[in-house]
């Protein structure tokens, strides 16, 4: 199963951390809409991410929920009918909530910035570092903690978990 490092951190100065993302990248970042609806699974968590009617990914993954850099293990099936995958998964399964955001993608090496401006919460930062076979998750936890200071991101501002339970908290 594909690895990475994550963390998740709340954004205190938007064009402070925008600026240095586009220090940081070769290229100019990729805006994307996404729509993020949740399923109850029995361990980890199921999301489909729509892009467009047209496009989307069917994400599962296993992290632990936790303020510090962690591993993520991930598995990602495209789709070019999300609304009928969400129409059957939310008939068998239920859903567990939804996310709307605004993204900014950044990539840095094998480390992708997401900027995110989420719908009734905020503006925030994460970072996932895509790990190849022959790297540990210190490896990645390095190179996030790396890209973490040139971002001025600080400790207080990490958060632990995903959007959708930072909504469930508001």
């Amino acid at each position: 199963m594909p690895r990475n490092v994550e963390i998740k951190a709340v954004v205190r100065d938007w064009t402070a951390v925008q600026a240095a993302a586009a220090r940081l990248a070769a290229e100019p970042p990729q805006r994307l809409v996404q729509w993020d609806t949740f399923f109850h699974v029995p361990r980890g968590r199921l999301k489909l991410r729509e892009f467009s009617s047209q496009q989307g990914e069917l994400i599962y993954y296993e992290r632990p929920d936790a303020r510090e850099a962690k591993t993520s293990h991930y598995q990602i099936a495209p789709t070019s009918q999300p609304q009928p995958l969400r129409e059957v998964l939310s008939a068998a399964l239920g859903v567990r909530g939804e996310v709307k955001k605004e993204r900014w993608l950044y990539l840095v090496g094998q480390t992708r910035i997401h900027l995110d401006r989420v719908e009734h919460l905020g503006e925030f930062l994460e970072l996932e570092v895509v790990l190849t076979d022959d790297q540990t998750s210190e490896d990645g936890q390095r190179i996030a903690q790396e890209v973490q200071t040139h971002l001025g991101v600080r400790e207080e501002d990490l958060l632990e978990g995903a959007y959708l339970d930072l909504k469930a908290k508001v």
